[in-house]
């Protein structure tokens, strides 16, 4: 059991990873102190006992980061430096560029910091529940001191190698994510286009061996139009531009993915970047800005679980 220090807890980004983050500590008995550029966000934290604080690297000496990208983490720890200190663990959530990670955990060790990219492989919502797996890349000895936190946030803890080496690993799984999320959507937009109910090829699918993870919280989401996030279309577009990018610099295609990306931007020049990624299914309206589907009705399968998300 960590000591009264150790259960202080400083939480910087409050989107809807970081905001969930707060909240299973505070629900795991974590004393968290929170900041975000804006504080309004902070406000129902606040009201479940967070604390606030201007400067939350001065008090804390584990934190967890979660921003849009690896240059918004790098503008807020400079913004914060002053407050920097040897002996503090960072544990960076973000989905961000493996390389400027690695560099920036090469940069923050000569200070005596130990900074880890810990992207979480789940939603938001998963996330709440501790149903996520954290994958960490970092020092190998020093990320046991932070099992305690990770215990408490995620099912499964994969330790990948070196600082960067996370973030990579949370590319590849956010390619074979997305994808599976496409093709679901794919799917019922053909077994509407044939004239299939698509709720009852859902039914089909879910229970077939074309069945993924993806389906348990995506299918409904897609079935009803309920594009309400638990990860944000264009935060997925993000990564997944990350993923193009670092394909071609390693010599190689990825066909699927090249694809997957221009639907994504068809998608966000429809207005659907703040909406759930379950709103990839409008890219395979077949007339611009006509609802693809009724909202389902009856139960939905049985699900044992949601799917994993960003």
């Amino acid at each position: 059991m960590p000591d009264t220090e150790e259960k202080t807890i400083a939480v910087i980004g409050l989107g809807l990873m970081g905001a969930a983050l707060a909240g299973r500590l505070l629900e795991q008995g974590y004393a968290t102190t929170v900041w975000n550029r804006t504080r309004q966000k902070a406000e129902p934290l606040l009201a479940q006992g967070a604390a606030w604080s201007d400067h939350p690297l001065r008090t804390c000496r584990r934190a967890l980061i979660s921003l849009y990208d690896t240059p918004a983490v790098e503008q807020v720890l400079e913004q914060m430096g002053d407050d920097l200190r040897p002996g503090q663990i960072l544990l960076d959530t973000t989905t961000g560029e493996p390389a400027r990670s690695a560099a920036l955990g090469a940069k923050l060790a000569r200070r005596g910091i130990h900074y880890f990219d810990t992207p979480i492989s789940g939603s938001s919502e998963q996330t709440r529940r501790g149903q996520v797996t954290v994958l960490v890349g970092g020092d190998e000895q020093l990320w046991h001191d932070c099992r305690d936190l990770l215990a408490c946030l995620a099912e499964k803890v994969f330790y990948v190698g070196p600082c960067g080496s996370a973030a990579k690993m949370k590319l590849v799984s956010n390619l074979v994510l997305g994808l599976n999320r496409a093709a679901l959507a794919e799917g019922l937009a053909f077994a509407e286009a044939i004239e299939l109910d698509p709720k009852a090829a859902f039914e089909v699918l879910w229970t077939s061996p074309a069945y993924s993870r993806v389906m348990d919280a995506k299918g409904p989401k897609m079935l009803s139009g309920d594009f309400r996030p638990q990860a944000r279309l264009s935060q997925h577009l993000k990564d997944l531009r990350l993923i193009v990018d670092l394909a071609r610099a390693s010599g190689i295609t990825l066909p699927l993915s090249e694809t997957h990306r221009q639907l994504l931007e068809q998608c966000e020049r429809a207005g659907y970047g703040d909406a759930d990624n379950s709103a990839i299914i409008r890219a395979f309206d077949r007339q611009p800005g006509a609802a693809f589907l009724q909202p389902a009705r009856g139960p939905r399968p049985a699900a044992a679980g949601d799917s994993f998300d960003e």
